[in-house]
């Protein structure tokens, strides 16, 4: 299966092992709830889904790559015990608690959180003095004689014996107690994550037009040669800084992230083309509503992978104005409901200026006890740390205007009401870019593959298909109206000549 597949599956895996009964008991008794064994090739998200996982249940995260770890680190060191059986004391060998179980009762008492996923990363690279360690955990968890807490999920990673040397084989025992998913490279799984991500426009559109340089491992003469998904998106966060402080990003700065000559070489040269294609076109001039004939001209004559560039440009920039316009609606979101329990905090005889500070006390608190838990990604860290720093400045104008308590309601309903019309403009703004773009591209191509094409990557993409979805857009909807009824009209086709041949 592919990596989304495996996510929905895990996350099924997860809630079915953490339902109880009308007693209280784990449906799935501790016992029989297996450790998930997910196999797949390196660098395709198998540590990113279980953040996700973590993130969106509200459980907690202790994540290890085990070949990090020592036996010691990872057991627990030996000491010696003094018992007493059938009147007569002997000494006995027990263990400290182990690094990484110690970690999940950290976690538990930092943030109050009792069930979450423990993931263990390249279980099958682990060194020989350790491998039965772990293969113990896997079967009974435990490491020496401490257990791992009840509703904790065990999730291990690991690859494939092509793809590393180091890995060793489970036996049938093992393998009979943990519940098994392999899965492998997908890229229009990867396409959708990056949409959702903000990966650059260059690394999306390239693997869209060369989908077979997304994922490979050659062995040479040179040695093991590859090009990864996470490579892909690790180049892609340093494109984007590199492009911030106007530094170039030569084919050998390419070739440290992709490691495979010839990809490296051929986005190297693609990397280039995208820029010339972003200034020839001048994308935000048409997103603005102005573009020359010329550029309509060149376009419409233009290879089909120039133009496919270029619908990759658009839809890039559309991607970004819709994702402004999703955070802030977030924003604003968040915010009203401080109002509300600000509103509730006055009511109740709190001073104002106590009252906004208990709710950014409440909100620090929130944020820390996520990023404890595993469960704070970018996109929730900069939303919670935009609403900080927006309730410390409403308490600070509070306290620089000399507002009383009595008026402080109206005060920040008044500042709040920016935030509203922040997320009015920059919807507005983005209607704009919509409409300017589906304009251009009817007058280029007319009703044409490339409109169909466009048409599909805003229904693909999140943050443009989120934006559609609240704001609407009348050119999407008449275009996409007209490529449904082509659809069923086709599938009618089709069922209509099966007949016939079946006559």
């Amino acid at each position: 299966m592919n990596i989304k597949q495996a996510k929905e599956e895990i996350a099924n895996t997860l809630k079915a092992y953490l339902a109880r009964d009308e007693l209280g008991n784990y449906l799935i008794p501790a016992v029989r709830q297996r450790p998930v064994l997910l196999m797949g090739p390196p660098g395709i998200g198998k540590t990113q889904i279980m953040e996700q996982i973590a993130a969106e249940t509200g459980v907690g995260l202790v994540a290890y790559t085990i070949t990090h770890h020592t036996r010691q680190s990872a057991v627990g060191l030996p000491f010696i015990e003094k018992r007493t059986y059938g009147g007569r004391e002997f000494s006995v060998t027990e263990y400290t608690m182990s690094e990484i179980l110690a970690s999940v009762y950290d976690l538990m008492e930092r943030t109050g959180i009792r069930e979450g996923i423990l993931f263990l990363d390249e279980i099958n690279c682990v060194s020989e003095t350790l491998a039965p360690m772990m293969l113990q955990f896997l079967q009974c968890k435990t490491f020496g004689n401490q257990k791992l807490p009840e509703g904790w999920l065990i999730a291990a990673a690991g690859n494939p014996p092509e793809y590393n040397k180091s890995v060793r084989d489970f036996d049938v025992v093992t393998l009979d107690r943990v519940k098994r998913i392999d899965v492998e490279e997908d890229f229009a799984v990867w396409k959708e994550y990056a949409r959702r991500r903000g990966l650059h426009g260059a690394v999306v559109s390239y693997l869209d037009i060369k989908k077979e340089n997304f994922y490979r491992i050659e062995t040479t003469v040179d040695g093991i040669q590859f090009a990864t998904a996470r490579g892909w998106e690790d180049l892609s966060e340093l494109i984007c800084a590199y492009e911030k402080l106007g530094l170039p990003v030569s084919r050998e700065v390419v070739g440290q992230y992709i490691q495979l000559p010839r990809i490296a070489r051929d986005f190297a040269g693609y990397l280039e083309l995208y820029g010339k294609y972003q200034r020839a076109y001048r994308v935000e001039d048409i997103l603005e509503g102005k573009w020359a004939a010329a550029t309509v001209s060149e376009l419409r004559a233009a290879p089909f992978d120039e133009k496919l560039s270029v619908l990759g440009l658009l839809v890039g920039r559309l991607s970004e104005e819709a994702g402004h316009v999703r955070a802030q609606d977030a924003l604003a979101d968040a915010l009203h409901a401080d109002l509300t329990a600000f509103k509730a905090r006055l009511a109740g005889g709190t001073a104002a200026g106590a009252a906004l500070l208990e709710l950014e006390q409440s909100r620090q608190e929130a944020m820390e006890r996520s990023a404890a838990a595993g469960q704070l990604d970018r996109e929730r860290r900069t939303l919670d740390q935009r609403e900080q720093e927006i309730l410390t400045r409403y308490r600070q104008d509070l306290l620089d205007g000399d507002i009383r308590d009595e008026n402080a309601m109206d005060a920040v309903r008044g500042w709040f009401a920016a935030e509203v019309e922040a997320r009015r403009v920059a919807a507005q703004t983005a209607g704009r870019c919509f409409d300017n773009a589906f304009r251009y591209l009817e007058e280029t191509f007319g009703d044409s593959q490339e409109l169909v094409i466009f048409v599909t990557e805003i229904t693909a993409g999140y943050d443009t298909s989120w934006f559609v979805e609240h704001f609407g857009c009348d050119a999407y909807f008449r275009h996409n109206r007209e490529l449904l009824f082509d659809d069923s009209r086709r599938r009618i086709r089709e069922e209509i000549a099966a007949e016939k041949s079946g006559k």
